[in-house]
């Protein structure tokens, strides 16, 4: 798999995977979420490739303060071979790069099977309440 930064044309098949890994809620518009990254930080967006298709993602960001994963995605068909694993080394290792001191990332609770994944390469529970507002309505549609 190579590992590379996210490009305009790899829109379609990152939001298929998405799709095809479960990712994506009608209160997340992937389209958006892809847009609205693209604008802010390209260069912490990767993607993994083999043999011409994304099987791979990661959507990174850094607030000064925390680092952030979101949209980390193997295909299924893939999933336990170690590329998850490397991609988030990938994105770790851009992170630290900017200067970032922690990472922090949410699962949703009925992700389970994520969280032995995250729990392996190192990553715990922290004693916090995650709480959000949305300040819109950003519905997906396709």
């Amino acid at each position: 798999m190579e590992l590379r930064r996210y490009q305009t044309s790899d829109l379609d098949q990152v939001v298929a995977l998405w799709k095809e890994c479960g990712l994506t809620t009608a209160a997340n518009n992937p389209y958006r979420d892809i847009q609205r990254k693209t604008a802010d930080s390209p260069e912490l967006f990767f993607v993994g490739e083999h043999q011409g298709k994304i099987v791979a993602s990661c959507m990174a960001g850094f607030d000064g303060h925390r680092g952030w994963i979101y949209y980390l995605a193997v295909a299924p068909s893939l999933q336990g071979k170690g590329l998850g694993a490397r991609i988030m080394r990938h994105a770790e290792k851009a992170l630290l790069d900017s200067g970032c001191p922690k990472i922090d990332l949410m699962v949703r609770k009925s992700n389970t099977l994520v969280l032995d994944f995250y729990r392996n390469i190192g990553y715990q529970s922290d004693p916090v309440v995650v709480m959000s507002k949305r300040l819109y309505d950003d519905e997906a549609s396709d």
